[in-house]
């Protein structure tokens, strides 16, 4: 089946759409890639979705807005990689879309809500869209995240030691591919790093780390804010910018001087490197595959090798183009789906079960047509 995947993370720069073939071969799954694009946020749209996230007030207006204006930036995206990268066919698309608010009580995880309606997908490509992927599994107890755990799981099992798959995006989240498996969001990658730059210099974001490199962490900054408890959490755990924000920079930087632009930078890029490292030491991990905006941060990526002295290394190395590894997660989420087949691993979210995650919403000619019957994959190929 040849299946696109259509991403935009917690940073909404971009929207990312991976194109695979995709079968069953046994109890293997295997993955070809066919390829991946990128496009940015049409600016208008980007401040948008910058203006209705948490802790700003936002109206029912908006977010009717947001979901029309995000499914037809969408519906853009996958229109161009059916043409560019499936010569002009394909016969699912399956769409995360855009993460507005994660709700977490607590420990639990109450609803998650990503806009983008699907139909102007299936309208734009003439092609079935699985799309709302996350809140089946919270309504199954889950956190609803990380759900690319799935596939680090097929993937990874079997190699020796103890893998532990880490995404930098705006959240880090790790996979420890172990026993029974364990995911959870270890805190900010790149949201924090973003938004402290974004703010100081009207940039948005490090370019190179090149600020980070030049700075000098301020330990009693750095200090505070490792106090925040979400940190000791025990998995599975999830989080996002409802609680990594800059008022939760402000809220550590009262009652301290002045710190300069690039001491701060350095700050913020160093606890990310600190809370990755420390969720890998706390499960012993031996080796990193890496994925994620964050890798292209060399201030970030040296900082994480010195903190953990074992190996990382990018998706990259194993056959993933590491910048679509979460599109092809999710390509392979929807292919599931439209099997029958659950696409949540219950010790990595915390779900009382495996689900058949997502909506499908048909094409013209209705729901992709299925032979034969299908059983869970116990592994996931890369050819």
């Amino acid at each position: 089946m040849r299946v696109i995947g259509l991403m935009s993370g917690t940073s909404y720069d971009a929207i990312d759409a991976a194109a695979a073939d995709l079968r069953l071969e046994g109890d293997q799954l295997v993955l070809t890639p066919l390829g991946m694009l990128s496009q940015p946020y049409p600016d208008e749209l980007r401040a948008a979705i910058a203006a209705a996230l948490p802790p700003a007030p936002t109206t029912m207006e908006q977010v009717c807005r947001l979901d029309t204006g995000i499914g037809q930036a969408f519906a853009a995206v996958a229109r161009q990689a059916v043409e560019q990268l499936c010569g002009g066919y394909a016969e699912l698309i399956v769409s995360h879309g855009q993460t507005m608010f994660h709700w977490v009580d607590g420990a639990a995880v109450r609803g998650t809500l990503q806009l983008g309606q699907p139909a102007w997908i299936a309208e734009a490509t003439g092609v079935p869209v699985v799309s709302d992927l996350r809140a089946r599994d919270v309504a199954a107890g889950g956190q609803g995240a990380p759900l690319v755990s799935i596939i680090d799981v097929l993937w990874l099992r079997g190699r020796p030691g103890v893998p532990v798959a880490l995404n930098l995006g705006g959240i880090a989240n790790i996979t420890v591919v172990h026993g029974d498996p364990v995911a959870f969001d270890t805190g900010p990658a790149n949201a924090l790093i973003d938004a402290v730059v974004q703010e100081l210099t009207g940039q948005p974001f490090d370019a190179d780390g090149v600020l980070a490199a030049r700075g000098q962490v301020q330990l009693e900054l750095l200090d505070r804010l490792l106090a925040e408890p979400y940190y000791a959490r025990p998995a599975p755990k999830s989080t996002g910018k409802e609680l990594f924000n800059l008022a939760y920079v402000a809220r550590a930087l009262e009652g301290l001087p002045v710190i300069p632009a690039e001491d701060l930078v350095a700050t913020v890029t160093t606890l990310t490197a600190r809370t990755v490292a420390d969720a890998v030491r706390r499960y012993g991990g031996t080796e990193v595959i890496a994925s994620g905006g964050g890798i292209r941060n060399p201030a970030l990526m040296h900082l994480l090798a010195d903190e953990l002295e074992i190996p990382v290394r990018t998706t990259d190395e194993l056959g993933i183009p590491s910048p679509a590894k979460e599109a092809y997660a999710f390509a392979v989420l929807g292919f599931l789906t439209v099997h029958g087949l659950g696409g949540t691993v219950p010790s990595c979210t915390g779900a009382g079960h495996s689900s058949v995650l997502g909506s499908v919403t048909p094409g013209p000619s209705g729901l992709p047509t299925i032979s034969g019957e299908a059983r869970p994959p116990r592994a996931l190929s890369v050819l």
